[in-house]
Order: C-alpha cells, then structure tokens, then sequence
C-alpha cells in the first residue's frame, strides 16, 4: 500500500486540481472519500462596484507554508485523515483562475469532509495572505470579512473531530 500524502505547496503557477486529488488515492485501498474544494478567482463585484479585473496574492515565504501545514497538522489530529494537500496560489490572478485548493482523504467521508471544510475556514482567516484587487474603479486592499471569522471560530466552540 502506498504512503499516506500530506503535502502543503504555494506557488504562482496554475494547478491542475484533479491530478493532485487523484495522487491521495493512488495506490490506496483504505481511502473511502475524497473531498476537494478549489476557489476560483471570480469577477463578481461583491458589493457592487466595477467587476474584478485581476486580483493580486502576496505571501510570507516560509511563514504561509509553516502556518498551513500547521493547520494540516491540527486536521490529523481531529479527523483519522489518510491524506491531505493544499495548494494556494500567489501573484496576479485574473478572474477563472484556481487560486486555492484543499482535498483530504479519508476512509469515511464525514471526516473528509469535516476537515476540508475545517482547513478551508482556517486557510481564509489565518494564512498570511494579502489580497490587493484590482477594478476599473481602481484598486484595494481587500480586508478580512467578519462570516469568514464565524466560520473559523465555530471549530474553536465545538472542538469538532473524530
């Protein structure tokens, strides 16, 4: 049987979101589910405004792998996890583009699914990115959105898991 993956990379080039999820059950006869979520950069003025032209990620090196992997780690320990990958993408992205992908395997898909979900609202609070939009309007720093703190901050309350 092949070794369980948990991987953490950030890059500026495109992803191809289902080779990495195919590369958690490969070889593996005790992966039950597979979970992806991949974020795309969307055009969609949130609250109205010129639509999104592009959008700009900037990152700590070392830093944002050392956070995200510890927020893998933190997943392990909750949900019996046979695998886990994130990639997160920097630089200018342009609406379409992937810019965040989370997928976990797990031999029940309560569990991969509950850590997908667990890393996706961390990775939106705490991973050390910043978001500089850019629109016909002009450009902004985008700040941190108070749902996306609930979301995060609902795992802290129950202590969800296994």
């Amino acid at each position: 049987m092949a070794t369980p993956l948990f991987a953490v990379r950030i890059q500026e080039a495109p992803f191809d979101a289902a080779a990495e999820s195919a590369r958690l059950s490969a070889g593996r006869t005790d992966v039950g589910a597979v979970v992806t979520f991949t974020g795309l950069c969307r055009a969609d003025p949130d609250a109205g405004g010129a639509s999104l032209a592009a959008l700009t990620l900037e990152h700590y090196p070392g830093m944002a792998e050392a956070e995200i992997e510890r927020h893998v780690e933190e997943a392990r320990r909750r949900w019996p996890l046979t695998g886990a990958i994130v990639v997160h993408r920097h630089g200018r992205l342009v609406p379409g583009d992937p810019i965040v992908m989370v997928a976990t395997a797990a031999s029940h898909r309560a569990a991969a699914f509950a850590a997908a979900e667990f890393l996706m609202d961390w990775l939106k609070t705490d991973a050390p990115f910043w978001k500089k939009e850019e629109r016909a309007d002009g450009g902004a720093w985008v700040e941190a959105k108070a749902h996306d703190d609930d979301a995060r901050a609902r795992w802290e309350k129950t202590g969800e898991s296994r």
